[in-house]
């Protein structure tokens, strides 16, 4: 009977092995826990100390530390240095690991809203929060970046409070200043809101700036005791010309020229003065309404890059054609005329033209159709290229509304198609798409007069928070490739180069401070401001916030098949073996 209860045990074993099913087992956590230590600049002081503190705590546990800001880094214990507090790559990152997660930080966290919640549930959270003060600050600076010397410098600042003065709320008043190199320009007295913020406007002569080309304008707060003064001042960077490099000439003034002037000055980095016709035969400058001679007119086109006509071009003939010769025959120009046959007129896909490679990105089929197209004179140049296209309700004959022709001597584009700006005001991929087409026409205008367009690598922006990287774009048609790049600050000269990833971009993290860079093997030259503000010095509460919490118990479920489980050959080894024995004592077969 025995050896049958042993055969039977042994091929049991071996039917479950060949089988081998699998179970859900509970894993311990690991033993080695990771740490986040937050390494933004609102941790400075009294709240870093700590957070390293608590740090060095886990780090004799053999954990795991690293840091988090703009980016996830290795720990060290350097003051911290980042103007954001991004907790999510980091946090994701830490979840693939099975040891427990600590997150040290003062609790205020940009992306916090974008965790998913059960990441943030399983860390341990311990927070070292900053103490409570008042603080007044400038928020932002905006205004019109290109200017002439004739020009009044309009900015728009915006200025508020946070936190409690002497534990109570109140008013007070201070001084917003507006300088250029520590040189004081102008200057107002304003009141300080209980809260929140208050935007005005700051107004300044451009011939007021010490002298013409890049500036930095700096608009702080003065006369105010506050916990932090890192973020009572912003910087803005303005470009002071002589004379405009383009002008535009709108009659009648409508949503196409406004929407052509504020894209043109941004994509092409030129100064555009704009004049309106209002009335017939008077024009009036664009910015502040006031009339202008035709003397004036005619100075200013004459001494323009690029002159551009919109609405009725025939309007201003007298300044587009050049009769006079000299500078006003050289100059490129741009005819938009804004009156044709009405419908819907969808753009085409360009199939050979000057704008092929420039416009690739662009989804022609997402695109608002033009309201309107003018049909072209039996007489016009029929060797001009046609860049665009367009067709009525998607049927019939293309109608070209891009043309690129030689007149003269002088290049002259021509875009027949009314409603364009609506690519405009609609934003998203419409928007580039407008910004586009305009930076190609620009791009080609100028080809030949050493255009802004023509620029290989152009800052994203001009002016960068402190603790966050200054951002480079490719702009030119061949690949990106990196470049050298000098950057002079007062006595200070940096070398560096700027390395491009899939996208065409570039990061370059500087200290606070004002830098003139040139680019190696190039003409590209400008200014680039690093600020001492940081939406990092605001008091708290200034983003969602996290509490302190113990965090989850950490385990793993493994599937574990009985293969897997050493005792199962044990008992299938010891009931043949067992079983073999006894039938050698028996003298069995």
């Amino acid at each position: 009977m025995s050896l049958v209860i042993l055969r039977v045990v042994a091929v049991l074993a071996l039917i479950l092995l060949l089988w081998n099913p699998s179970s859900a087992r509970l894993l311990p956590a690991g033993d080695q826990p990771i740490v986040l230590l937050d390494a933004s600049l609102s941790m400075t002081g009294a709240p870093w100390q700590a957070a390293l503190d608590s740090a060095r705590a886990y780090a004799r546990r053999r954990a795991v530390v690293w840091r988090f800001g703009a980016g996830v880094t290795a720990f060290d214990t350097t003051p911290p240095t980042a103007g954001a507090s991004h907790l999510g790559p980091a946090l994701e990152a830490a979840a693939g690991r099975a040891g427990e997660v600590v997150i040290v930080t003062d609790g205020n966290v940009d992306d916090v809203a974008s965790i998913p919640p059960d990441l943030l549930r399983r860390p341990r959270i311990i927070v070292q929060p900053r103490p409570a003060f008042f603080d007044a600050y400038v928020a932002g600076v905006e205004g019109t970046r290109y200017v002439m010397r004739t020009d009044t410098i309009r900015l728009r600042a915006s200025y508020g409070t946070a936190g409690k003065r002497d534990g109570v709320r109140g008013t007070g008043k201070a001084t917003l200043t507006l300088s250029v190199e520590g040189r004081r320009l102008a200057s107002q007295s304003v009141t300080l809101p209980d809260s929140g913020l208050i935007t005005t406007e700051v107004t300044l002569p451009a011939s007021h700036v010490p002298r013409p080309g890049w500036q930095v304008l700096q608009v702080s707060l003065d006369g105010v005791k506050d916990g932090e003064s890192r973020d009572d001042a912003r910087l803005f960077v303005i470009d002071v010309s002589l004379e405009p490099a383009a002008v535009i000439f709108a009659s009648p003034p409508d949503w196409e020229a406004r929407f052509l002037a504020r894209t043109l000055s941004d994509v092409a980095r030129l100064p555009v003065r704009v004049f309106v016709e209002t009335e017939a035969g008077r024009w009036r400058d664009g910015a502040t309404l006031a009339p202008v001679a035709g003397a004036e007119l005619t100075r200013a086109a004459s001494a323009a890059r690029l002159v551009i006509a919109t609405g009725d071009p025939a309007r201003a003939r007298e300044f587009t054609a050049g009769t006079g010769g000299g500078a006003a025959a050289r100059s490129a120009v741009w005819l938009w005329p804004t009156n044709g046959q009405t419908g819907d007129w969808y753009v085409e896909r360009p199939q050979s033209s000057p704008f092929t490679a420039a416009l690739a990105g662009v989804s022609w089929d997402s695109l608002p159709p033009a309201t309107a197209v003018t049909v072209p004179a039996r007489d016009s140049n029929r060797t001009a290229s046609v860049a665009l296209a367009a067709r009525l309700a998607r049927r019939g004959l293309a109608r070209p509304i891009v043309s690129l022709e030689q007149r003269d001597g002088r290049r002259v584009a021509s875009i027949t198609a009314a409603g364009l700006w609506r690519w405009a005001f609609r934003g998203g991929a419409a928007e580039q798409a407008y910004r586009s087409v305009i930076a190609a026409v620009v791009d080609w205008l100028l080809g030949e007069q050493g255009g802004g367009t023509r620029e290989r690598v152009v800052p994203e922006f001009f002016e960068v928070p402190n603790g966050l990287p200054t951002v480079w774009r490719w702009t030119a048609a061949d690949s990106a490739r990196p470049l050298g790049i000098t950057l002079r600050s007062g006595a200070t000269t940096r070398t560096d180069t700027l390395r491009f990833d899939a996208g065409g971009r570039a990061q370059l993290l500087l200290p606070p401070g004002s830098y003139r860079y040139t680019l190696s093997g190039g003409p590209e030259q400008g200014v680039v401001a690093v600020e001492t503000f940081s939406e990092e010095w605001l008091p708290p509460p200034r983003a969602p916030a996290l509490s302190a919490q113990p965090g989850e118990a950490i385990a793993r479920v493994a599937s574990v098949g009985l293969r897997d489980r050493w005792w199962l050959f044990v008992i299938a080894i010891l009931a043949l073996a067992t079983e073999w024995a006894l039938r050698r004592r028996q003298g069995l077969p």
